[in-house]
């Protein structure tokens, strides 16, 4: 019988246990702050950080919400974050990506102090990430090591094959499970859009990260018997149903699981703990901001 990964439920004790750190720095006045950045009237964008903000107040975060007219001249959301940096109330710091044309991304990520940077992409951030000094792990696959974790994944000498190179995921992925360390020590490669002979790839995984965002890319035939597979994609596809549309991953999910040992459904698998993450690095933010010392679950 395959194992479904169940990101909810995983998710909801990282929530759950970050009460004794909240509660730790409240004893000595700090309450973690987390601020948000919304320059877009992308309605996928507004909905992400309106849960963003609602989880925030769920486990005692504190949640400054920011919106600039996606028309205003880009200086406007730069002064913001840098107002934002000397706000010692916010410890933590997310501008919603997609930003609009007339902003330059890379500049937005640099201007986002490192010791606010939640998300794990300021260049340094991400370079103590590959050096195996970690700030904050990107959420994303953080909350990925922590599912493999909880379901006792071995991921020790395990051929691992992640599918998709963003800096967001694919990147961070593959420098996390290549890592010495207990969810790491994988023989990791990294497959993408050039990649020739995909199937032969995921065929000798033992652990399949798919975070391609091409929608059922990965079928039951091109995996190893009793695979873990984590399935990060989350696409929108046209359906008969009563939105017009459904939700799939990058894993066609019937086929594969006829195959797999574990998989993650779409949706209800690594997206609540991405949500679960990024309050977990704002906890971690206040926690070293202040120089107070916390459990972190």
């Amino acid at each position: 019988m395959i194992e479904i990964i169940d990101g909810e439920a995983v998710a909801s004790e990282i929530r759950d246990g970050l009460g004794d750190a909240i509660a730790t720095l409240e004893d000595a006045g700090v309450t973690p702050g987390l601020a948000t950045v919304l320059m877009s009237d992308d309605p996928a964008s507004e909905t992400y950080v309106s849960m963003k903000q609602q989880d925030c107040e769920e486990v005692g975060i504190d949640g400054i919400h920011v919106e600039i007219d996606p028309g205003a001249p880009a200086a406007e959301l730069y002064e913001t974050v840098e107002d934002l940096n000397a706000n010692d109330e916010v410890h933590g710091i997310l501008v919603q990506m997609p930003v609009v044309d007339q902003v330059d991304t890379r500049r937005v990520l640099r201007t986002v102090a490192p010791e606010k940077d939640v998300d794990g992409f300021h260049p340094e951030n991400v370079g103590r990430l590959v050096a195996g000094d970690a700030r904050f792990k990107p959420c994303t696959p953080h909350g990925v090591q922590k599912l493999l974790a909880h379901y006792d994944v071995e991921t020790e000498g395990a051929e691992a094959v992640v599918v998709g190179r963003s800096d967001i995921v694919g990147k961070p992925m593959a420098n996390l499970l290549v890592q010495k360390s207990a969810v790491g020590n994988a023989t990791t490669t990294v497959c993408h859009s050039r990649t020739e002979d995909l199937a032969g790839h995921l065929g000798n995984a033992d652990i399949v990260v798919a975070a391609a965002g091409v929608p059922e890319m990965i079928d039951g035939t091109m995996l190893k018997e009793g695979a873990t597979v984590i399935d990060v994609g989350i696409n929108r596809v046209d359906a008969d149903t009563e939105k017009g549309y459904e939700i799939v991953g990058d894993v066609e999910q019937a086929s594969a699981r006829e195959v797999a040992g574990r998989i993650t459904p779409v949706p209800g698998g690594v997206g609540p703990m991405t949500r679960a993450m990024l309050l977990w690095n704002t906890v971690k933010a206040a926690s070293e901001q202040a120089g107070i010392e916390v459990t972190l679950p």
